[in-house]
């Protein structure tokens, strides 16, 4: 792999930095009708950027090469080209560009169409391409490209689709000839329905389970069937109280259940040929995998190792790559064969400690936690580690951040609240209207059992997290000042009225479902949620780290609840960085995690951060 930096020796760092320094990989793409050719990311250079891999040479190429990273690609099924979007440091507002798999010029692959915000991307067989794009004045709009010849270079542009809700494009039928799309016209964006449409924009079918945002039950794409002529399309539906999948075709109108009984959210893809599905379960904060073929009375498990699966694919020769880890051991792409199938170079990240599960009593039922702690006996100082979402959870993966904290004699708690994906439709639903104090009433709950168990040492209580996690640690701080020594705040929503304004509009809708409208038509809900509202009330010292050019999370808002701070003199500190909502950049990542250990170690007391 080219680029790789040798200019440090990685072995006399902490190997709480060593973790981060380590080249990763992600999974493998690749190419539908050319499988030998593979896109992936890794941060072999020190930044996230994307590489193209040839299997039958060995021949791996760095694809991206910007100051802040790159990791949205995409390979054309015939291998011979990769789309990669172009952002300008980190906003998540461009366009999409195009490469030769082979090298050349980077040239616009669809230069009709202005900048904007991403919604879905589906490549054909024949050159063209669904674009889904979002912009703040237009809502989403869904635009059909096809090939002009020549050079590769993208022709005509027609929009197909357009609606204010949030919507994106879910996939492409091998021949072309149908388009799947997610879409929230009835105003619920948490449970999209679906519409499959022809290259015209006319519609073949429906589904919608909401019953026009009557009901949350939500549809996801999975993808169409990989076989020419085959209408039939993956769907991901909520009817079971959690995620499973069915198969759907919009051409037959026939729906077909799959006899898929395992506990947790169950995803699915098709094999290469469409034969069978490969079956992604994730229950409890791990995840495994199954073989499933229709028409056959059950799934066949898909030997893993204990841990998290995150992410599989099947190969056309019917193994199974998936990227592996655990809390302890780091990430591997592994192989069914017992390959591993990408190994980056260099040395590799030292193992941490193994997750502990706790399960605690809360007042909307019982809670999942993972606990990870350092040598020795308790109370620990503990940083209880929120994640960020809403809709998504913390699993018995590998993760530099907590690990940093168990080297520096921390606990680590991270609680999968109501709002989190994993437990069931319901878990996932619940914090709709008291959007933030739902969640904090269940890192309550953990918190007491934490002390009264004697892991945690009540004096030396951390409430720390990014994006959602952020948002919930300025709110914890300031609905619950006496339970926190201290607060770490990463990329936070922290003035909820204004971040509404500021965000981009995909973001707007997610709010309006979650808080049942916008802050003029419910200011006492944006009032009860938002941190700015109890920024007097805290009294922990506060570190918060701000991306300039941040679309999810603006630095006005954050600014705001900043100034509120300053004018009454709390202890606080802020670290604004250039770049969106969070970094590609492996230095500034440790830049970022080396200043909250600093804060935290100077207001706790503690040991050397660099001598860890």
């Amino acid at each position: 792999m080219e680029g790789m930096s040798e200019s440090e020796n990685v072995s006399t760092m902490p190997e709480w930095e060593q973790r981060f320094r380590a080249p990763r990989v992600s999974l493998p793409d690749w190419a539908e009708d050319a499988p030998d050719r593979s896109l992936f990311v890794s941060n072999a250079t020190g930044t996230y950027e994307l590489y193209a891999w040839d299997r039958a040479s060995g021949q791996q190429r760095q694809v991206t090469d910007r100051p802040n990273g790159t990791t949205d690609g995409v390979l054309t099924p015939d291998g011979e080209a990769i789309w990669w979007f172009s952002d300008t440091d980190g906003d998540e507002f461009g366009v999409w560009m195009r490469q030769p798999f082979g090298g050349g010029e980077d040239e616009p692959a669809a230069p009709g169409l202005a900048p904007s915000y991403p919604a879905g991307l589906a490549i054909g067989r024949d050159g063209s391409a669904v674009i889904g794009r979002s912009t703040d004045e237009d809502g989403t709009t869904v635009h059909l490209v096809r090939p002009a010849g020549g050079a590769g270079r993208g022709g005509e542009s027609v929009e197909i689709y357009r609606h204010r809700e949030s919507a994106g494009v879910g996939d492409l039928s091998h021949d072309g000839t149908l388009i799947a799309l997610e879409h929230t016209e009835h105003g619920d964006a948490m449970h999209s329905a679906l519409r499959v449409v022809r290259p015209d924009g006319s519609t073949v079918a429906e589904l919608d389970d909401t019953e026009g945002g009557t009901k949350e039950l939500g549809l996801a794409v999975l993808g169409f069937a990989p076989v020419a002529g085959d209408t039939r399309l993956l769907v991901g539906h909520q009817r079971r109280g959690r995620w499973a999948p069915m198969i759907w075709d919009p051409v037959a109108g026939t729906e077909t259940a799959l006899p898929v009984d395992l506990p947790g959210d169950v995803g699915a893809e098709w094999y290469p040929d469409g034969s069978a599905l490969l079956i992604e379960h994730s229950f409890e904060a791990r995840s495994e995998l199954w073989r499933y073929e229709p028409g056959a009375s059950g799934p066949v498990r898909v030997e893993t190792p204990a841990g998290t699966v995150s992410g599989a694919t099947a190969r056309p020769d019917g193994t199974v790559e998936y990227l592996w880890s655990s809390a302890a051991q780091p990430p591997v792409v592994r192989s069914t064969s017992g390959a591993v199938v990408l190994d980056p170079p260099g040395a590799k990240a030292p193992a941490s400690v193994a997750v502990e599960d706790a399960w605690v009593e809360g007042p909307g039922g019982r809670i999942h936690a993972l606990v990870q702690k350092p040598a020795g006996d308790g109370p620990f100082p503990t940083v209880f580690e929120i994640h960020g979402g809403p809709t998504w959870h913390d699993s018995d993966a590998f993760a530099s951040g907590p690990a940093a904290w168990v080297d520096h004699g921390f606990a680590v708690v991270r609680v999968n609240y109501r709002g989190s994906t994993g437990y069931g439709r319901a878990w996932t639903d619940a914090l709709k209207h008291r959007v933030g104090l739902i969640e904090l009433e269940d890192i309550a709950a953990v918190r007491d059992w934490s002390v009264k168990s004697g892991l945690a040492d009540p004096q030396r209580l951390v409430l720390a997290g990014g994006s959602w996690g952020g948002y919930l640690t300025l709110l914890g701080l300031g609905t619950q000042p006496d339970a926190w020594a201290l607060g770490l705040a990463a990329v936070p929503v922290a003035d909820y009225v204004t971040a509404y304004h500021d965000e981009m509009e995909a973001l707007k809708a997610m709010d309006r479902t979650l808080l049942g409208g916008t802050p003029e038509e419910v200011p006492e809900r944006f009032e009860a949620s938002s941190p700015l509202t109890y920024v007097d009330a805290v009294r922990a010292p506060v570190y918060i780290s701000a991306g300039v050019n941040d679309p999810r999370c603006p630095i006005r808002q954050v600014e705001n609840y900043v100034d509120r701070l300053a004018a009454r003199g709390a202890v606080h500190e802020v670290y604004r960085y250039d770049a969106g909502h969070g970094s590609l950049v492996v230095e500034e990542r440790i830049k970022q995690v080396r200043l909250e250990l600093e804060f935290a170690l100077k207001h706790l007391g503690g040991g050397d951060v660099l001598g860890a």
